[in-house]
């Protein structure tokens, strides 16, 4: 009852909890093992097969007293759903993860990747790091509220979803269409940042408060179909090539946000003076040069990028194919303007037999503003960065990619992406082979998130 009361007490300043060492290794080793537990049940999406993966977290909460429900927008494919109630003075803190991960190519892994297997300081499995790490550890989070009897000025809520990697149809998309009043919620915690380790040393905490959309647009080349040794003016696949190679050479405004501008003032602070150079003077267009090519990451922060991926046209050696496509993967910036951005694309193509359309008719990710820099969740976020990992800095960031947190901030929710600390060794593993986590880095990412959520929910 004793430690209890110290933590209550503790939090009733309004202070960032520190875990003791001895504490902190007992909160590791169950994550590492509760995260095993999960890496163990292959939820390769597709098929996904999530309810397998929730019903083992609804176990261990059910042991620990604590009531969830799983809803299933199709059979096997469960979200589950658990919440620590608080006192309704604030509205409640949602921490999310994905319990689906994407398939492997299992003959070029060294391990077994839904073995769990421990080797060298490391967890190796598929969703060892995206992102059945961040489940395990908002699970951890969630079990020591209940077992410390934290009293909290609001509701925690803890999600572990289906469908995120490419399904969000039965996943967040069900959930906030479905069953938005078992997560609403001012703030959510979900995947998308992290801590960066550059030569050993740590870099930065990197906030994700905005993402990209992920669109795609198609290119479609129209000419006359005939005998291959005969030369045509109208071959649809010499149309098609010259629009992508000036799709592919083309770049679409630099237009900076909130995040991104305090991204890169920030991070120029940081930086060795070269580097700082450039980023001070991101309006210089051989500044942006340099960065396209030597830095192509913080490129694609500045703009919307379109990227040509896939081309097809043809069948035979010997025939002209009066068709050929090709498929542009554009991330847009949250308020970029799709229809302005295809007439832009035409006016560059400026060819009569190349059309430019929509490349998918499945539902996409919602744009919306960035989460705010000035919220009591990213004040929190910061102060247990500064206590945790020893002052590094903290810093917004834009993600290149996609995560959830696009569905929850078109609903008003003040999203952030964070995760376990990792070198750019291991990010090239996420949805590659040998996929793996740091297991030092999972303790400090629990003790972190901790930290965080006592800040922001528990009472004063």
């Amino acid at each position: 009852m004793r430690s209890t009361f110290l933590v209550v007490l503790g939090l009733s300043l309004g202070l960032p909890q520190a875990v003791p060492a001895q504490v902190n290794r007992q909160w590791q080793g169950e994550t590492i093992q509760i995260l095993s537990g999960l890496i163990k049940i292959d939820t390769s999406n597709p098929p996904g097969n999530e309810t397998r993966a929730a019903q083992y977290i609804k176990d261990i909460l059910t042991s620990e007293g604590i009531e969830s429900e799983i809803f299933e927008a199709a059979p096997g494919r469960g979200s589950l759903v658990a919440r620590l109630k608080g006192n309704g003075r604030k509205r409640p803190l949602l921490l999310m993860g994905h319990i689906d991960v994407v398939g492997v190519e299992r003959s070029k892994w060294t391990v077994d990747p839904f073995a769990a297997v421990t080797q060298d300081g490391y967890l190796y499995g598929r969703g060892s790091h995206d992102d059945k790490g961040n489940v395990a550890c908002n699970l951890e989070v969630f079990l020591q509220l209940k077992r410390a009897h934290v009293a909290l000025d609001r509701d925690v809520i803890f999600l572990a979803e289906a469908g995120e990697e490419g399904t969000s149809e039965v996943g967040i998309n069900f959930m906030v269409n479905q069953h938005w009043d078992k997560i609403d919620s001012e703030f959510a915690l979900n995947e998308g940042g992290g801590m960066i380790e550059r030569k050993g040393q740590p870099s930065f905490i990197g906030i994700e408060t905005t993402e990209k959309i992920p669109r795609a647009l198609k290119l479609t080349a129209h000419g006359s179909s005939g005998h291959g040794s005969i030369p045509r003016l109208d071959n649809a696949i010499t149309h098609l090539a010259a629009a992508v190679a000036k799709v592919g050479s083309w770049q679409s405004p630099m237009k900076l946000n909130e995040t991104t501008r305090a991204f890169f003032h920030d991070m120029a602070g940081i930086s060795p003076p070269e580097t700082a150079a450039l980023l001070n003077h991101l309006d210089d267009p051989a500044v942006q040069e340099k960065l396209r090519a030597a830095a192509p990451p913080f490129n694609s922060m500045l703009r919307t990028s379109i990227v040509p991926t896939m081309i097809s046209g043809g069948f035979r050696v010997n025939v002209i194919p009066s068709d050929a496509e090709a498929t542009l993967d554009v991330r847009a910036l949250p308020d970029e303007d799709m229809d302005a951005l295809m007439a832009s694309l035409k006016r560059l193509i400026d060819d009569p037999a190349v059309t430019i359309s929509p490349g998918t008719t499945e539902p996409v990710r919602p744009g919306s503003p960035p989460s705010s820099l000035n919220s009591d969740m990213y004040k929190a976020l910061r102060r247990a960065g500064e206590k945790t990992y020893s002052g590094v800095v903290t810093l917004p960031i834009m993600q290149t990619g996609a995560t959830d947190s696009a569905q929850l901030r078109a609903k008003g929710v003040q999203a952030y992406g964070i995760g376990v600390g990792q070198t750019e060794a291991d990010i090239v593993r996420i949805h590659g082979n040998d996929e793996r986590v740091n297991i030092e880095q999972v303790g400090k990412f629990v003790q972190y998130l901790y930290a965080a959520v006592t800040d922001v929910a528990a009472a004063r």
